[in-house]
């Protein structure tokens, strides 16, 4: 299944992508996409329900904006340097354990939102990212269980400040939470859409040209090994976003280095996840 919401910002709806693409609203379901509906296997009620419900449904129009396809979450947690190529282009050696950060969650925007490069800033970067989604309370899980805890796979663009990140004393959870710094979707794939999410193709384009192309099988830690880490130093609540790191080919990672400037276009897309697309503003 994959789930979407639709709307104006602060006023989406819950809905579902059909397989054959089309959008159709599922408001009558009567729950959001948040920590009870994840908690409380929303996926397979909701699929259920649609067995009935599905042709009364309305359908969305294509010109629709889409939000972030499911509330705004407990946490996002972030792994740092979990591609090889990425640490190496980083000029940093590959972690012993799962470098982790927080993102604030009011840096959420839709797939197709504008990013705002922030006041004060002048090297944002691009990170095309697989998030994960939790669907299951989760504390001291072990990897051999870990992906049973797991809802489903979202592109998340990790927008980067690195003047805030890297040359401001303190972590990096400052270069990384400004305000439209995590763009979400376009839809949530339910765990049994992606068979194998340690290996999918991951890419950015930025104006029109490939700067990131690459594999999850990169992964310097696992799916499995993620979960299983983050679960035995705080619990993860159903809708809790895990984004897993970015390959090589971010601006920090070029010599001279690249980075966002207004009018900026990101494209990014993951294997079966779809393709969302970001245009940069300057703050305002």
């Amino acid at each position: 299944m994959k789930l979407i919401r639709f709307g104006a910002v602060g006023e989406e709806k819950p809905g579902v992508q059909l397989a054959n693409g089309t959008k159709i609203d599922v408001s009558g379901f009567g729950s959001d996409y948040n920590e009870y509906f994840f908690g409380n296997n929303g996926i397979e009620k909701l699929a259920k329900w649609l067995e009935t419900n599905q042709d009364s449904c309305p359908e969305v129009d294509g010109d629709t904006r889409l939000g972030a396809p499911l509330t705004r979450p407990s946490k996002i947690i972030c792994v740092g340097l979990n591609y090889a190529m990425h640490a190496a282009e980083s000029g940093m050696d590959v972690p012993k354990e799962p470098v982790i950060f927080f993102k604030a969650t009011s840096s959420i925007i839709g797939p197709n939102d504008e990013v705002i490069i922030p006041k004060g800033g002048d090297k944002t970067d691009w990170e095309v990212e697989l998030a994960v989604v939790i669907g299951k309370k989760a504390s001291y899980v072990s990897e051999a269980d870990a992906l049973d805890h797991v809802a489903g796979y979202v592109l998340h663009n990790d927008v980067s400040e690195r003047a805030f990140q890297l040359e401001r004393s303190g972590q990096w959870v400052k270069g990384k939470s400004c305000d439209t710094f995590a763009p979400l979707g376009p839809f949530i794939a339910s765990a049994d859409e992606i068979e194998d999410p340690n290996n999918l193709n991951l890419w950015l384009k930025l104006n029109g040209e490939v700067l990131q192309n690459s594999s999850t099988s990169d992964f310097i830690f696992n799916i499995q090994e993620v979960v299983s880490y983050l679960s035995q130093f705080m619990t993860l609540l159903p809708g809790d976003i895990i984004s897993t790191g970015t390959p090589s080919g971010v601006g920090f990672g070029f010599d001279p280095q690249r980075y966002l400037k207004e009018g900026d276009v990101m494209e990014l897309g993951i294997e079966g996840l779809g393709v969302s697309k970001q245009v940069c503003k300057d703050y305002k």
